[in-house]
């Protein structure tokens, strides 16, 4: 769910300007599940641009406030949500952990990096939802340690129903400053992709994982 509008179409057309997504219906990607797709995100990249880095961080201190309330630890998904994650928590004085994909193989064998008590609240930061299953497997192994979770954040979804259904069936609140919708919207609007282009994007959208098949 995306609470505010404008800081949905505002954080899309930053992430499109600094190549963070990449648009390329006619030069799909193939991503890592083996899925073709017309559309790329890698939102690690905003790290590099300290103006839009700032923007997002705000944007999303703000909404974690306003929709969970002030939690007692933000926690990011690593890897791609330890940047941001640590400077959510930065912006709102919060203590910052991280949440591997699964334990360390040698040392103390930690999947949570940092300190987390019992009980505590916990706001998950994540940097892109899909399936929500890497996400989820996250708010897992903090509920294993007795972690009160408030919800996720996180900065843009593909609105895919497999994501929707997942955090359903874990009963784990989404919420996102930005969504696949509002980003092409912004593209169409801005003559970013032209007419055929969008065309394919929103077929796409419709069976992603039978796309090209």
């Amino acid at each position: 769910m995306v609470l505010n509008k404008n800081t949905a179409k505002k954080t899309a057309e930053l992430l499109l300007q600094i190549n963070a997504i990449k648009l390329k219906p006619e030069n799909p990607f193939t991503w890592a599940s083996g899925w073709k797709s017309p559309i790329y995100c890698d939102n690690r990249i905003l790290l590099s641009f300290p103006i839009i880095r700032n923007y997002i961080k705000d944007e999303m201190a703000k909404q974690v406030e306003a929709i969970y309330g002030r939690p007692d630890v933000i926690a990011g998904v690593a890897t791609g949500a330890i940047g941001i994650g640590a400077l959510v928590a930065d912006a709102l004085g919060l203590p910052f952990i991280y949440v591997r994909p699964e334990p360390k193989s040698h040392g103390r064998k930690n999947q949570i990096e940092g300190f987390l008590d019992a009980n505590q609240s916990v706001v998950v930061i994540e940097d892109l939802i899909s399936t929500g299953k890497s996400s989820l497997n996250a708010v897992d192994a903090l509920k294993a340690q007795q972690a009160n979770i408030k919800g996720m954040l996180a900065i843009f979804t593909y609105g895919f129903d497999t994501a929707t259904n997942n955090f359903k069936t874990k009963n784990v609140e989404l919420h996102t400053l930005s969504n696949y919708e509002f980003l092409i919207e912004q593209a169409s609007e801005t003559n970013y992709i032209k007419e055929e282009q969008l065309n394919t994007l929103m077929e796409w959208r419709k069976n992603p994982s039978k796309w090209l098949q």
